[in-house]
């Protein structure tokens, strides 16, 4: 696990970036949640290493490059999403609310609920990341480089640090074999539906104010062509994300099982010195 220091260029990134233009609003709306929860993860994930014991270097340590990585997470979608957000003003609310409820849960609700949480949107992260890796393909065929290298950079570091809420939810709320399969799993389960509808909800409801505002302008042909392509996008959370998140209510889950995505490791390293940062073709000479 390491922090790595993606150079994107979003100045010129267009809402459409993809063919399938409702996968890439679906993929804008989910953009949005970035800016708002990794602050939020940064700040529980604090609080959480200094309930860990002393004794718990290693575990401390790695809650300390977790939050690195967030924090670059955090600049890459705001800096995406600064851009998108000049095509639809109008979800700004939507945003607001969804700081507004993350403020309200981490200076009204215990620690617990808080890690909880933090790991149920964490266990998004694996399923996530195989569903860009190994199953999103056609999607991308044509879609432009700055928006896919963002999101596959974020997936795979996703599943990189899979396992870092998770230890620590289990070393301070989930202690021992009966921790892990008693009330300590229960309240797993509890932060990860939690989060599922939380923010489905709230993704749900970005992403339909956005498609409102491009359906406005398109033709009857491009409205059906425009449902046909959502149902598409919808068919495949079905059929792969869906199924993949099943694993996560069972008491013996362990996101360390996990194999990581095909592809993943090589398409990590282009993201670190002297990388291409995931450019399909060079970039262009300075000067």
């Amino acid at each position: 696990m390491q922090v790595r220091f993606p150079r994107i260029d979003y100045s010129r990134v267009r809402p459409d970036w993809a063919p399938n233009r409702e996968f890439a609003c679906d993929r804008n709306a989910s953009s949005t949640i970035p800016t708002y929860i990794e602050p939020y993860l940064i700040k529980i994930m604090n609080r959480a290493k200094e309930a860990l014991p002393e004794s718990a270097i290693e575990l401390r340590q790695a809650v300390e490059t977790f939050n690195l990585q967030e924090g670059q997470h955090t600049r890459q979608h705001s800096a995406f999403n600064r851009r998108i957000r000049e095509f639809y003003p109008e979800i700004l609310p939507l945003e607001l609310k969804l700081k507004a409820d993350l403020e309200r849960f981490a200076e009204a609700r215990s620690l617990r609920f808080n890690l909880a949480y933090c790991e149920g949107f964490e266990s998004l992260g694996p399923p996530a990341a195989k569903l860009w890796f190994e199953h999103s393909d056609a999607l991308l065929e044509g879609a432009d480089y700055e928006a896919v290298a963002m999101w596959k950079w974020h997936m795979a570091e996703e599943f990189e640090h899979r396992e870092v809420c998770y230890r620590t939810f289990k070393a301070l709320y989930a202690k021992g074999l009966l921790g892990r399969i008693g009330f300590g799993w229960l309240y797993r389960v509890y932060g990860f539906l939690f989060v599922f509808f939380h923010l489905g909800a709230y993704t749900k409801a970005v992403r339909d104010r956005m498609l409102a505002s491009d359906r406005s302008r398109m033709t009857p042909e491009e409205l059906a062509q425009s449902r046909h392509n959502l149902q598409a996008v919808s068919r495949l959370a079905l059929r792969r994300l869906l199924p993949a998140l099943l694993p996560v209510l069972s008491p013996f889950y362990d996101p360390a099982n996990k194999r990581p995505p095909r592809g993943m490791d090589a398409y990590l390293a282009r993201f670190e010195k002297a990388g291409d940062m995931g450019r399909d073709t060079p970039a262009p000479a300075a000067g």
